[in-house]
């Protein structure tokens, strides 16, 4: 967005002609363009806040209510942290009792609104210029936040307690994988706790643990079942070193697994052991935190073969950090030998999950030829080395889970 057009989303008649637009509707996208555009407004300004009215319901999914009222960047969007996420991290910040944070890198401010909600005053700080306002729209209703614009590594941290950075790992080509190609590069903002102890980096979830200092404590974290990032806390928002998984559910409850002592030390494996009668697939952040034989021996369960996150135990165990499956049946896998299982018993519909087989699910659906009123769940996998297909049905989780 440029600079004209958003100095036009901003006056009067922007605002104005944004706020009047109804909920986002694909089907009407057209439609509302060329009634905007027949009624005498700017054909520019009307992409305008069409592109805003698209990127407001897009949000929701990340920033709840508060979308209705933010403006956005495609980009910003991307990389904003989800607000239930964002909620945790605020509040690592007032249990260390932090009462002013520098939001390095604040974005659209999703983290900065957050810290301002628990009463904690907060600088965000972003140095694109456009970002930088939207951002400051978006704080406008807490007067404990502020945006400055300007870069983060030269802003200055005396007077805080408390520092939050969320580096781009994105540029005009993709996302980037390398911590020294953030921007600002991960080492740099390390740097920072010499400063202000109480750090946070919000991170790539694929992070090596080479990349992580000794005196972190770096968590995984998932939400509704996908990974969204990693975060690692230094000094008092640290309980203490090593690596964790924090799940949330789709109601917003939470839970976390503490899965090494040390963040730079290997994932520890868990035995291999024969399939029985109940299969876990791990919560992937807790794949991530290298927590797969933690969760085992929580669950009194053992990998289904080498290097395969995949658990399997004797007894129905109810946890937040893995799904839980009953096992019906088991057969060595070939795309044949599975066609024919699955029509000698009518099943025209097929959940494919699949871990150390290579398959691709829609191509082998295709392959199978499936038919039939039922459907089933098949895992393809490996059972102590072999290529199989195990036929399952998935337990559906209790109350209370999140407590487990």
């Amino acid at each position: 967005m440029g600079t004209e057009s958003l100095r036009r989303l901003l006056e009067p008649e922007g605002w104005a002609l944004l706020a009047s637009l109804p909920p986002y509707e694909e089907a009407e996208a057209v439609r509302l363009n060329e009634s905007l555009r027949a009624a005498g407004h700017d054909a520019d300004l009307v992409a305008t806040v069409l592109t805003q009215q698209h990127l407001r319901a897009r949000a929701r999914a990340k920033l709840g209510e508060f979308a209705a009222n933010m403006l956005f960047t495609e980009k910003g969007l991307q990389q904003a942290t989800r607000l239930v996420v964002a909620a945790h991290h605020a509040n690592r910040y007032r249990q260390a009792g932090c009462t002013r944070v520098a939001d390095l890198g604040c974005g659209l401010g999703a983290d900065s609104i957050a810290l301002a909600a628990l009463g904690i005053a907060v600088d965000g700080v972003e140095q694109d210029e456009t970002t930088a306002a939207f951002a400051t729209i978006n704080l406008m209703p807490f007067p404990n936040a502020r945006v400055v614009n300007g870069d983060a590594l030269s802003h200055d941290l005396s007077g805080y307690d408390g520092v939050f950075a969320d580096p781009a790992r994105r540029t005009e080509r993709g996302r980037v994988f390398d911590p020294e190609d953030y921007s600002p590069p991960l080492p740099r903002l390390f740097e920072l706790r010499t400063v202000v102890p109480a750090l946070g980096v919000k991170v790539a979830p694929g992070i090596g643990y080479g990349h992580l200092p000794a005196d972190t404590h770096a968590q995984w974290v998932s939400v509704g079942g996908d990974v969204v990032e990693a975060g690692l806390w230094f000094g008092p928002l640290a309980r203490t070193p090593g690596r964790s998984a924090l799940v949330i559910d789709a109601a917003g409850r939470s839970a976390a697994l503490d899965c090494a002592a040390r963040p730079d030390e290997p994932a520890e494996r868990a035995p291999v052991g024969p399939l029985q009668r109940y299969l876990y697939e791990p919560d992937g952040a807790v794949i991530r935190a290298g927590g797969v034989a933690t969760l085992a021996r929580r669950l009194g369960a053992t990998t289904v073969s080498e290097s395969i996150a995949y658990l399997t135990g004797p007894s129905a165990v109810t946890s937040p950090f893995a799904e839980a499956f009953e096992v019906l049946d088991h057969l060595p896998y070939s795309v044949k030998r599975l066609s024919s299982y699955l029509a000698a018993r009518g099943i025209g519909r097929l959940e494919i999950k699949k871990r150390g087989v290579d398959v691709v699910p829609d191509r082998l659906r295709a392959q199978l030829g499936l038919r039939g009123d039922s459907g089933a769940t098949v895992v393809l996998t490996r059972l102590e080395g072999r290529h199989s297909a195990v036929i399952v049905r998935r337990m559906r989780p209790g109350a209370g889970t999140m407590d487990s």
